[in-house]
């Protein structure tokens, strides 16, 4: 039950995410945006991100998940109902940022969970399972809202996500205990610099910082580049945005499930760690082909093998974060690395607007192919340095 919920709040959270994705081709046309205003509200979604990832995190070590959650499911949820009343470009900036202040606490919060509830064999299995959500959020997002929009107005498209976030704050507080949420600060639990003093916290922060975006672009600019740049109407996007993210499902599980595999074979906790994660590192290379696609149908095909590996690689950084970390500062140690990748996505999508208005989107994509291998590496080799000085 506890990990059906921690499904259901995530696949809210980027339905929440991808509304404004969705509905950008009518709020661009409407309140004559830019690429490079687009970019500056998806940055301020980032920022906010990064501005609520630690402190989020340092509240559910301190308070639980329990509590965490439900305070900031229903604060994004007012966020994204907002919306509704959006008319400008700052309207939708700011309310973008508020959203991602609250939208922060989802991983860390969850993290907390898997990591008191689940054993090392079983978390990135977990993890894979709750951060499906995000994928089916995405995949479910693109056809639900475009129907709302076309039937009831784009208003709607905001409405509907935020009304769902209010009613799963009721069945979090109804059906998760109180009883598996008591966190008190443990006695061995580590002060914030003395993680900060680790090298395999420092791998994890700069693989989030390098890794983070690259979904973030296939999240917030897909539906933008396939009716931009491979002439789809938004119909076609409602009928075909979501095959990339349900290959996303499909390596959020089956990455989690391929490294508890491995690990009941005999392979070293490590070891299937770092096969599953860079080989999901590996398919992100075929970002590079989605420009050179012949055709529409070929571009959305190698995205959907990108995705597919990336959240092989994702669900499995998010267990190595558990693996590595005591379990007294996961939240925290997440809250780090979200820290670190609301920076990078904060930046990213300015250089995306930036790239698009004035180049083209090939750089953009070659950037996604690069940026989770060199993540991966730098990650790799701060923990074992860290192995081999402990």
């Amino acid at each position: 039950m506890t990990l059906a919920l921690l499904l259901a709040v995530t696949i809210i959270n980027f339905v929440d995410r991808q509304a404004l994705s969705v509905l950008a081709p009518i709020l661009r046309n409407q309140f004559q945006l830019t690429n490079t205003d687009y970019g500056i509200v998806v940055a301020c979604f980032q920022l906010g991100m990064m501005t609520g990832e630690f402190p989020m995190g340092w509240l559910a070590d301190r308070r639980g998940a329990r509590f965490t959650l439900s305070f900031a499911v229903a604060w994004w949820s007012l966020a994204t109902g907002l919306h509704s009343l959006g008319r400008a470009m700052w309207h939708f900036a700011a309310l973008r940022f508020w959203l991602g202040t609250g939208e922060s606490a989802n991983f860390s919060s969850a993290m907390k969970v898997v990591s008191q509830q689940f054993p090392a064999t079983e978390r990135a299995f977990a993890v894979g399972v709750f951060n499906a959500g995000s994928m089916i959020g995405a995949m479910i997002a693109p056809p639900s809202l475009v129907f709302l929009t076309l039937r009831f107005g784009w208003q709607s498209g905001f409405l509907v996500p935020a009304a769902l976030g209010f009613v799963w704050v009721v069945c979090w507080r109804l059906l998760y205990p109180a009883s598996a949420a008591v966190v008190s600060a443990a006695a061995g639990s580590e002060g914030n610099a003395a993680l900060l003093r680790r090298r395999e916290v420092w791998g994890l922060i700069l693989c989030r910082l390098l890794i983070g975006p690259v979904v973030q672009f296939y999240w917030y600019w897909t539906p933008e580049y396939l009716f931009r740049e491979r002439g789809l109407s938004l119909q076609a996007i409602g009928l075909f945005a979501w095959i990339p993210f349900l290959f996303g499902d499909i390596g959020n599980i089956g990455g989690g499930w391929l490294s508890g595999w491995l690990m009941r074979r005999g392979t070293g906790l490590d070891r299937a760690r770092r096969i599953t994660m860079y080989g999901g590192s590996a398919l992100c290379l075929l970002s590079f082909a989605v420009p050179h696609a012949g055709s529409a149908a070929f571009a959305i095909a190698a995205i959907c093998l990108v995705l597919l590996g990336h959240t092989c690689l994702s669900a499995n950084f998010f267990a190595r974060i558990s693996d590595l970390t005591p379990e007294a500062s996961v939240s925290r140690v997440t809250g780090l690395t979200g820290v670190a990748g609301g920076l990078s996505g904060m930046l990213f999508p300015l250089l995306t607007g930036r790239l698009v208005d004035h180049v083209s989107y090939t750089p953009v994509f070659l950037l996604a192919a690069l940026m989770p291998l060199a993540g991966v590496v730098l990650l790799d080799t701060l923990s074992r340095r860290a192995h081999q000085n402990a």
